[in-house]
């Protein structure tokens, strides 16, 4: 029996992770030798524990790839790459097995030199908040994602009323398009509409994470909901008076040039989720309550030497007659939700 320890999610619904943009391969610091295949017994056993052991966040539709074994940092283990892969997305895990074929480890090695929002291309992007601000929130979003609608309305109105001028808020496109076919085509919508008016985009975010099933409609049309998605566009380039000409024009082009910029650089960040937030650097991932977001983004002013808000008080509204609370199975009060799970 093999033994797995650490934790491992993927991120959104039937989702697999990020794909990874290298092949899989030895490490730098593993050596350069070809690698020692492990018997079609022991990969079949490997293969069926992780499938069993994550069977809540790994979907049937994810292929797993059990590779050879390399020489590891930690004694009596060798490394493992287990390659997970849907259509064209891939990502390479790494593992540790022991000498003897029975316990299995998740392995993740950590670069905490690089400072995450120096590598962050936050030019041009629409901006929420103080463009001053020494707090920055960056949110790599899916408009079709129903967790980054939850995250949104936690972001809006309250934090981003709350805490005012001392933040900025900037999203960054990761729409997982092989699971949500029009979240590429709203990005370009949005972004269309971000180089006329910082505000039009907003509005465009607000409605279409508020109201996501609007969009969706029946979901037997993709061609309906990109309809509803430029029609929406167009409206507010009327509202905002943009140049309808020059807006008409990108949704038409639908160029995601820029939006497959913005993925790449998710993945290069190790973002396997939506929505992923760097909070000053950062890193959380899926749909946070309000609670645990306040936490972090006070802890980020008091390092950049500002006071945070006091925490605005709750009215005690009494539910309505006969009205139960919800409650979400096996959820504790103030853990993170699902994030979307692993990436496409």
């Amino acid at each position: 029996m093999l033994a797995l320890s650490a934790s491992f999610a993927f991120a959104q619904s039937s989702a697999p992770p990020a794909a990874s943009p290298k092949p899989a391969g030895p490490p730098a610091s593993a050596s350069t030798a070809p690698g020692q295949p492990l018997s079609p017994e022991l990969k079949r056993r490997i293969e069926n524990t992780i499938r069993s052991y994550y069977s809540e966040s790994l979907p049937k539709s994810v292929d797993v790839a059990v590779g050879d074994l390399y020489p590891s940092d930690v004694p009596g283990f060798d490394l493992l790459h287990v390659v997970m892969s849907q259509g064209e997305r891939r990502r390479t895990n790494d593992f540790i097995l022991s000498k003897d074929g029975n316990t299995l480890m998740r392995w993740m090695r950590i670069d905490v030199t690089p400072d995450p929002m120096t590598q962050i291309d936050l030019k041009g992007r629409p901006v929420r908040g103080n463009k001053d601000a020494k707090v920055t929130i960056v949110s790599f979003d899916d408009f079709e994602c129903p967790y980054c609608s939850k995250m949104h309305e936690t972001l809006f109105p309250n934090l981003a009323k709350t805490y005012g001028e001392r933040i900025r808020i900037i999203y960054k496109d990761y729409p997982l398009d092989q699971i949500h076919p029009w979240a590429i085509h709203a990005a370009v919508d949005a972004n269309c509409l971000a180089t006329q008016n910082n505000d039009a985009y907003w509005e465009f975010a607000d409605l279409v994470h508020g109201d996501q099933k609007k969009i969706d409609g029946d979901r037997t049309s993709k061609a309906k909901s990109t309809s509803a998605l430029d029609k929406l566009a167009s409206d507010l380039g009327n509202k905002y008076f943009v140049n309808a000409t020059q807006l008409q024009q990108c949704i038409q082009k639908q160029d995601a040039t820029a939006v497959r910029a913005s993925i790449a650089e998710g993945d290069k960040l190790g973002v396997e989720a939506t929505p992923t937030l760097f909070i000053n650097g950062e890193r959380m991932e899926g749909a946070a309550p309000e609670e645990a977001v306040r936490a972090v983004i006070d802890t980020a002013l008091r390092e950049a030497g500002v006071e945070p808000p006091p925490k605005p008080e709750k009215s005690a509204e009494k539910p309505p007659a006969g009205a139960k609370p919800e409650a979400k199975a096996n959820a504790p009060a103030g853990t993170t939700e699902a994030a979307t799970p692993a990436k496409k």
